[in-house]
């Protein structure tokens, strides 16, 4: 897809974003919201996965690491603005994306895999037995600071303005990443990912290139899990679980990691089927379970690959990148 056609449906979509709020109950503008949240997190995540092929099974300690400091800021920095609060919890996910990148990128492969799990592990211990900072199993509850823009102040307490926020800087995040995508930081690290060696006898720093990336990625699943916070009202141990990767790992891997777009149709699958599916049964993971592993086993190019293979079908467009990775089409 080109970059022209590509702005054009972002400008269309923030667009009828704009909108729902009219259109949507607040149930389901709630969900929108947890969407949009998502989405960034599982981009973020598909960055690392999709686009410089390193599988991490910690990404949640970014997530994670995100909304508790968001949290915190709140509960113990009287009158924190808003900004300051998404701020702080941001710049602690960039410090720990540069310090933990710097250990881990010096492995590959399982190597690399075991020990984003060993230090999500880690955070997730220091998570439940810090009780006095993070609540520990109780969790840490906070009100949404008002959003002060200086001439004027808009109460946070909707979820009507709250939606809009979201949709304005998450949104911006999203694009930011896809614009990420076609800069020449972008473009390396996908070559990198493709052929590593011949990376480095042209004379590219790919340690350095990969330890950006992984600091990229954390900022914004940081940013991610602040809002997070901020949606629910709420953050518990479960932001920083395994589980909480598996779930971004499940969003990727459903909408198809071999595009820019496919992790965001995947975390809207996500969120749509948990929500339905847990008012209908209590066994609703069993069955998203069911549903997940038969799309990975019959379809595991992700729902994305269907889309692109009905539209080449109905609209006769042929693959135009001589054999190479989907990942590299500017989507």
């Amino acid at each position: 897809m080109k970059q022209k056609n590509t702005s054009f449906i972002i400008i269309a979509l923030f667009l009828a974003g704009a909108f729902m709020p009219l259109i949507l109950k607040q149930y389901h503008l709630n969900m929108l919201t947890e969407i949009i949240i998502f989405a960034l997190f599982a981009v973020s995540y598909n960055l690392l996965l999709g686009y410089a092929g390193l599988l991490s099974f910690g990404h949640a300690m970014f997530f994670g690491l995100g909304a508790f400091m968001t949290a915190v800021a709140i509960i113990h920095i009287p009158g924190l603005a808003l900004w300051n609060a998404i701020l702080i919890g941001v710049v602690t996910t960039i410090i720990a994306g540069f310090v933990i990148g710097s250990l881990l990128l010096r492995h590959k492969g399982a190597y690399f895999a075991l020990l984003t799990l060993a230090f999500n592990a880690l955070f997730y211990a220091v998570a439940t037995k810090w009780h006095s900072v993070t609540g520990g199993d109780d969790g840490l509850s906070i009100t949404r600071p008002d959003l002060s823009l200086g001439f004027t102040s808009i109460s946070m307490a909707s979820l009507t303005h709250f939606y809009y926020l979201t949709l304005i800087i998450v949104g911006a995040a999203i694009v930011f990443c896809w614009y990420f995508t076609h800069t020449a930081m972008g473009k390396t690290v996908l070559l990198m990912r493709e052929n590593e060696e011949r990376m480095k006898f042209l004379g590219y720093n790919t340690n350095i290139s990969r330890l950006l990336l992984f600091t990229f990625t954390g900022a914004v699943a940081g940013l991610a899990g602040s809002f997070y916070t901020l949606h629910f009202q709420f953050v518990s141990i479960s932001a920083i679980s395994v589980d909480m990767t598996t779930a971004v790992l499940l969003m990727a891997f459903v909408g198809g990691t071999k595009t820019f777009w496919g992790p965001i149709l995947g975390a809207f699958v996500y969120i749509i089927l948990q929500n339905y599916l847990s008012n209908i049964t209590d066994r609703w993971p069993l069955f998203m379970g069911f549903i997940f592993v038969s799309m990975v086993l019959f379809i595991p190019g992700g729902l994305s690959e269907v889309i692109m293979n009905i539209r080449q079908r109905l609209f006769g467009k042929k693959d135009n990148n001589g054999g190479k990775s989907a990942a590299s089409e500017e989507v």
